[in-house]
């Protein structure tokens, strides 16, 4: 993996988490960074998305409101704050940077991955 997370872990509901991704390795031009989550015998699922310039932020309707995409562009850092989160936020998540050129042209990194869990 060339993205490495940090932050994941055990909380009750109504607790707030915040992950991190950092580049362990040099990346090459991008322009999108997002966290995605896949939950046991579910697909991998695009939680929260900011595009490296201009910081637009898209959310999935499930976390709007409750969670928080940023980046620190001169780090190559992006995190995730996760506020009153609830048993179905349970999930590994993964960070990813991508360069898309809406076209043919596209290729992402990933992290390894770190396990969120909410309990009731």
């Amino acid at each position: 993996a060339q993205l490495e997370e940090s932050g994941g872990g055990l909380v009750q509901a109504g607790g707030s988490l915040r992950l991190s991704c950092s580049a362990a390795r040099r990346v090459f031009t991008i322009n999108g960074m997002g966290w995605y989550r896949q939950a046991p015998g579910k697909q991998r699922e695009l939680v929260a998305s900011i595009s490296f310039g201009e910081g637009i932020q898209n959310y999935a309707d499930p976390v709007k409101g409750r969670f928080t995409i940023s980046r620190d562009s001169a780090k190559n850092t992006l995190y995730l704050q996760m506020d009153n989160l609830v048993p179905e936020d349970t999930a590994v998540y993964y960070c990813s940077f991508w360069y898309s050129d809406n076209g043919a042209l596209r290729y992402d990194y990933w992290g390894q991955g770190t396990q969120v869990t909410v309990s009731s």
